[in-house]
């Protein structure tokens, strides 16, 4: 299975708990991570760090010696394109690295890209092996915003699709132009989902998948992936909720979650590990 992560040196835990959730369902992975250095007026943005991908390919290779984790660096790639405009958004400038994927030849033409605040729950086996012949992505309709956005140019009701779980048919996007066409949108024009916006502007390729495969709000009983995004609650009063995979004292508390806790045990026991041989 072919998995593609992006993110800085803030991702690195997410992406280990996002592994190991996958190690429980997948025998052979081949993880590929997008990184870069950025600089921007108010921020600098570490990539993500060697030493993380290391263990991670420590990790997947205890499975299967098959099974490969490969860091690309994408600092030539993402400044020749620079999205200046949507640089300062509310979201890092890596949420925008995945659209570079398309211009990187040893990524494959089968690709699942996760968010780094995923687990997954359930094989994906299903999910991955679909036909991609007459799209150029498969994704699940964004919780909340599927009720404000709509693309005009289908004749679907809902279609605005989230971009935390994309199962990228690269071939046909490559053939497309699509994503090129996305970063030329992205560095003329100010979107307050930069990616988000873009994608479901531009691809209208696209298959709608049902929500168990990224799965916002509340774990369901056939929930396949669950998705640590922002949200929304309602009581005591209208407020947004944002609990994040690592953050496992407050799935605790918040989200009164347990049901990922043999994973997060296992983050934390690797993490305390690698902060010793630090030290």
């Amino acid at each position: 299975m072919n998995i593609m992560f992006c993110g800085d040196h803030n991702a690195e835990d997410g992406v280990l708990i996002a592994t190991l959730s996958l190690l429980k369902h997948c025998d052979q992975l081949h993880i590929y991570i997008l990184t870069m250095t950025v600089e921007t007026e108010n921020q600098h943005f570490e990539p993500f760090s060697a030493t993380m991908a290391e263990k991670l390919q420590e990790l997947v290779n205890a499975k299967n010696p098959a099974s490969q984790v490969k860091l690309i660096n994408c600092d030539e790639l993402f400044h020749r394109t620079l999205p200046e405009v949507n640089l300062s958004s509310r979201f890092t400038p890596y949420a925008m690295l995945r659209l570079f994927a398309d211009q990187i030849p040893e990524l494959p033409d089968r690709l699942l890209y996760l968010d780094d605040d995923v687990i997954v729950r359930r094989n994906l086996d299903e999910f991955y092996q679909q036909r991609l012949d007459d799209v150029e992505l498969v994704g699940v309709l964004d919780y909340w915003g599927r009720f404000f956005f709509h693309n005009l140019h289908t004749k679907r009701l809902y279609d605005y699709v989230n971009s935390g779980v994309l199962l990228l048919n690269l071939a046909m996007i490559r053939q497309t132009g699509s994503f090129a066409q996305i970063r030329e949108m992205m560095q003329t024009r100010r979107m307050f989902f930069p990616d988000q916006s873009a994608i479901n502007r531009v691809i209208t390729k696209k298959r709608i998948a049902p929500r168990r495969y990224n799965e916002q709000y509340h774990l369901q009983t056939n929930t396949v992936i669950q998705h640590f995004t922002t949200t929304f609650r309602f009581t005591p009063y209208l407020h947004t909720l944002t609990v994040k995979s690592w953050e496992v004292e407050r799935v605790h508390s918040v989200l009164n979650l347990h049901e990922y806790d043999d994973v997060l045990n296992q983050y934390l026991k690797i993490k305390q590990a690698m902060s010793q041989e630090v030290i």
